[in-house]
């Protein structure tokens, strides 16, 4: 089996390092979120540069984004050529701008998982339809309950507008299994930019050290930057953030992540019949033509919509059913 698995799936793709004990590691690209990382295009400048060259610019799709390294001597109103480095990011209450750099490279579309894998060295293998042997299910739902349970506690996160939270909740005075799901979870959730762990307090320094250590093995291959844990038992990590993760997707646009889990649903179906898709109005309502005409393709059966008020909002679900 190749390193990574990469699914080409209806509205997303999903990169998967799979282990004996399933999903290691996770990179997840919404296809139609508008400016991508690694996309580079010719944008309109819309104010005069500021220091560092920073200022707003328009992409052709009629989304801005906050530029960097843009030569002062380029007008308002002029063309600029930008790499997207991050894509924009939903908040609570507001929108941040994607953001980009001056560039001098052809123009070229977001690369997709696999090239940029490919790039990195990495062996890929393209999965047309959904891989049966990925836990996805049970790694969405950790995501959208916002808890991993590990031996001996839980793992309680927060997305907030200045990082993301990881408050670990256990009894057991050695933080080895905690800091073993740490690191497997910031693997698993595809989490970037700054992020703060909140340890029970350890008053041994020879404890705080332990914990340090044991990070450094476990993130080892895992690019970061990180803080030696203080008196408070708290670290923090920040990490480059291209795309917002699994646990910020399910946050911020839960009926968008919704539809597409129930669509990966669907995919996996087996038998006679035609799908029948079962979720809350909104989760359906989100679904396109584009995408059911899709799903009709990939599996070569019919679709019937079946709008449940009953059911929990992540809790969408697909069966084979008779033919109407």
């Amino acid at each position: 089996m190749a390193e990574w698995i990469v699914e080409q799936g209806i509205g997303e793709e999903r990169a998967f390092r799979l282990s004996y004990d399933g999903i290691e590691e996770l990179r997840l690209r919404w296809t139609d979120a508008g400016l991508q990382a690694g996309e580079i295009d010719d944008a309109i400048l819309l104010e005069q540069p500021a220091q560092g060259g920073r200022a707003r610019v328009r992409f052709p799709s009629g989304q801005e984004a906050l530029g960097r390294n843009i030569p002062r001597s380029a007008s308002v109103g002029s063309p600029v050529r930008m790499e997207v480095t991050r894509e924009p990011v939903a908040e609570r209450g507001r929108l941040k701008l994607a953001q980009a750099r001056h560039s001098t490279s052809d123009l070229a579309g977001a690369p997709s998982l696999a090239d940029q894998l490919v790039r990195e060295g990495h062996e890929v293998e393209l999965a047309t339809i959904p891989w049966a042997q990925a836990d996805w299910d049970a790694l969405w739902l950790d995501a959208a309950s916002r808890e991993v349970d590990f031996e001996g506690g839980k793992l309680l996160l927060a997305e907030t507008p200045a990082m993301t939270l990881i408050d670990v909740d256990t009894t057991n005075s050695d933080p080895s299994a905690a800091t073993r799901a740490i690191a497997r979870t910031l693997r698993r959730f595809d989490l970037g930019g700054n992020i703060g762990i909140d340890y029970p307090t350890l008053s041994a320094k020879a404890d705080r050290k332990l914990v340090d250590e044991q990070l450094g093995m476990f993130l080892e291959d895992w690019p970061h930057e990180r803080t030696a844990m203080n008196g408070f038992g708290f670290v923090q990590i920040i990490r480059r953030l291209q795309r917002p993760s699994l646990l910020h997707r399910i946050a911020r646009n839960r009926k968008e992540a919704a539809a597409r889990l129930l669509l990966r649903r669907a995919e996996l179906l087996e038998g006679a019949g035609m799908i029948a898709l079962y979720a809350q109005a909104p989760v359906l309502d989100y679904l396109s033509k584009d995408w059911l005409n899709q799903l009709r393709r990939r599996t070569g059966r019919q679709i019937a919509l079946r709008p449940d008020a009953g059911i929990a909002f992540d809790a969408p679900h697909a069966q084979m059913v008779p033919h109407e």
